[in-house]
């Protein structure tokens, strides 16, 4: 039996943000809870907090969005829509790309793109024509275990500080 066509998270993107962050496609925990990085065990919300000195991971989705949006940070995703039975980006089958061209009109003043891991970074031929410096960094996802959050959050650090955005 086919799984049903899952549908994406609208991009949370506007005229003041400087960088978007694009993830592949919205695990089960963000898709049922309507929240980019809703997996409590996902690290991003940790890992922003601790660059931003801000207790993120107790904030309502709400205030963790404006933090973003107050730090010139946009996310997104590639893909609207997919295929897949559980959260593993391994699983993602029949994936429709999202229009990322969009940014650079959503995101005037757009100064880098960064993936959010490996099957993110997979749409690099398409960001990097937009024009902006893109970085592929790793994924903030609890299935990969084999970087530590310290060693996560300083390559974040060090890219989102690169790109006025710490």
């Amino acid at each position: 039996m086919t799984p049903p066509r899952l549908l994406g998270l609208a991009p949370v993107i506007d005229r003041g943000t400087r960088l978007v962050v694009l993830g592949s496609f919205p695990g089960a925990a963000s898709l049922r809870a309507q929240q980019y990085y809703g997996h409590p065990r996902n690290h991003f919300w940790r890992i922003l907090g601790a660059l931003w000195h801000r207790d993120l991971l107790g904030a309502h989705y709400d205030e963790r969005l404006a933090a973003a949006r107050d730090h010139g940070l946009g996310l997104w995703d590639v893909y609207a829509s997919c295929l897949r039975e559980g959260s593993l980006d391994s699983a993602i089958e029949a994936a429709q790309p999202n229009d990322l061209t969009l940014m650079t009109r959503l995101a005037p003043n757009l100064r880098a793109i960064v993936h959010n891991g490996g099957e993110s970074a997979r749409s690099m031929r398409v960001t990097r024509a937009l024009g902006v410096p893109v970085l592929k960094l790793p994924s903030t996802s609890p299935a990969n275990a084999s970087w530590s959050f310290e060693r996560k959050l300083q390559a974040w650090r060090e890219a989102l500080a690169a790109h006025g955005v710490s």
